[in-house]
């Protein structure tokens, strides 16, 4: 059994702006505060938060649409990798990013839930914050 969660936030960035900070090395790893390792590229892999997330670049819509493999250190063995699809939309005050994560091992759903409004989306309105 697996789970699937959605989370959604408004950034304050265009929609430009995020979709590049999302495959750039330096700026995930800037926007997240772990390091980061992203080639941007469809069959590019990556690693972020110093190598505790890792998985590879499945479809790329420019400025819309980013979909990757995803798994962290704490997926059980044997466990197929999640799915995460990370949609942007302009939106009043910036870009509203949504993010639909599914395929998650069973009983990990809300920790990752929290994890991504936690370690994403509220240090990137810090980071894009205007001025």
């Amino acid at each position: 059994m697996t789970e699937t969660i959605q989370v959604s936030a408004v950034i304050p960035a265009s929609v430009e702006r995020i979709y590049k900070a999302w495959l750039s090395s330096k700026e995930h790893g800037a926007f997240t505060g772990g390091s980061a390792e992203v080639d941007p590229r469809v069959d590019g892999e990556f690693t972020a938060w110093d190598g505790y997330i890792q998985g590879k670049t499945i479809e790329l819509e420019p400025y819309s649409r980013i979909a990757q493999t995803w798994r962290t250190s704490d997926f059980p063995s044997g466990s197929a990798d999640s799915r995460l699809e990370v949609l942007l939309e302009k939106a009043k005050g910036g870009t509203k990013i949504t993010l639909v994560h599914t395929n998650i091992p069973d009983g990990q759903g809300k920790n990752y839930q929290q994890g991504w409004l936690e370690y994403y989306f509220e240090p990137m309105k810090k980071y894009f914050k205007p001025g």
